[in-house]
């Protein structure tokens, strides 16, 4: 079972903040997840180097780890958390974005999704029933139903389609967890995802249908797909009234500080990106004064850590000039490091939204991350040579 307990300040409007207590342990909210795709966070991140930032649940790929190495593997070594080494709350998705990222390869039809896995080759049918027990067999804590994404931008009929599916897949989701749960284990749980794209009667719809079904938490899916960031607030906003206040809100795939912060503000309560570790991969660093990129020419000789207002594990040991070094001689370490530094700082971030909305001062916080990320990026785009 999924215990939640939200605490809502009205100074604070619709952000909000929580708990989540799993069989793996507990979870605050807001948070942010990181992304374990293959069971592994990308860039050599281990799970202790997780914990010693303070993120309390990971996120792993139910497509990915289904072709490689297989759920039925991975349920024969103990289920992804102890085949992981992450031993704390997790969460799988459904594969129902990865799905909708090989519009090349695939067939969807009322049954389910047929397609040819990147990975080998093979013919491989997904259908509803199939996807949970996939992530039954995987084991995480939260699981999520099979949906369909929608492209942006899209027809409404096409939305409209996409909606329906949801639904049905979702209704087929439902039954099959239920039935699985009866026969083993009784602590997995079930969210829901809400489909229709940028289009509020579609939202509407897709939201109420899935209500019915009485999941333990509701996503919001189909954003952050390129569609203007004003329509993803505006979907967020336009949801947290139909929502259940007493059940957790995940916004998928999202995404930039400013963005957690603008959902945070319209009731979200969980979130994940590749954001952290593929900029880090990429020389790209947050930091409490905005973005930066370490291999600009100025950081050459710059004794000073990343971000001197950061106490994690890279700012307390190693310096911008080294880094940018690391960076220039091709060596993995900076990579590796500069990505568990993004990590760290968005666990700095929703701590920092936790303490402003519990002080309600999260509209003071709010003004001034919006007023350093607009700094930031201004420094990011500086024609500096590096």
């Amino acid at each position: 079972m999924l215990f939640v307990n939200f605490f809502l300040q009205n100074s604070n409007g619709n952000a909000r903040r929580g708990v989540l207590e799993t069989a793996n342990g507990k979870v605050e909210t807001p948070a942010f997840m990181p992304i374990g795709t293959q069971g592994a966070v990308k860039g050599g991140i281990e799970p202790r180097d997780l914990r010693e930032i303070g993120a309390e649940m990971m996120l792993a790929n139910t497509f990915h780890l289904h072709l490689r190495p297989g759920e039925e593997t991975i349920e024969k070594l103990g289920g992804i958390q102890k085949f992981s080494g992450w031993n704390s709350p997790l969460l799988t998705d459904s594969g129902g974005f990865q799905v909708f990222s090989l519009a090349a390869i695939r067939k969807i039809t009322d049954e389910g999704v047929r397609f040819r896995a990147p990975t080998d080759g093979r013919e491989v049918f997904f259908t509803p029933e199939k996807v949970m027990r996939i992530e039954h067999a995987l084991g995480a804590d939260i699981i999520m139903a099979f949906d369909e994404c929608p492209p942006y931008p899209a027809e409404k009929s096409q939305v409209e389609h996409a909606v329906r599916r949801t639904t049905d897949w979702a209704k087929k989701c439902k039954v099959e967890h239920d039935r699985l749960v009866q026969e083993s284990r009784k602590d997995q749980v079930l969210f829901g995802i809400v489909q229709g794209g940028v289009f509020p009667e579609l939202r509407r719809q897709s939201a109420e249908e899935l209500l019915e079904l009485n999941f333990s938490g509701m996503a919001i899916g189909g954003l952050s797909v390129g569609e203007p960031n004003e329509n993803m607030y505006e979907m967020c906003e336009f949801l947290a009234p139909i929502l259940p206040t007493q059940k957790p809100r995940y916004l998928m795939g999202v995404g930039t500080p400013i963005d957690i912060i603008e959902a945070v503000s319209r009731g979200i309560d969980m979130f994940d990106c590749v954001l952290p570790t593929r900029n880090g991969r990429h020389g790209k660093a947050y930091t409490s004064k905005g973005e930066t990129n370490i291999l600009l020419a100025r950081y050459e000789q710059d004794n000073n850590p990343i971000d001197e207002e950061c106490s994690c594990p890279v700012c307390t040991r190693y310096t911008r000039a080294f880094l940018r070094h690391l960076f220039k001689s091709g060596e993995i370490l900076g990579m590796r490091l500069l990505s568990l530094h993004n990590l760290a700082f968005y666990q700095s971030l929703m701590r920092n939204i936790r303490n402003a909305i519990s002080c309600n001062t999260f509209w003071e916080f709010r003004r001034n991350a919006i007023a350093a990320f607009g700094q930031g990026k201004k420094e990011c785009s500086s024609s500096e040579k590096s």
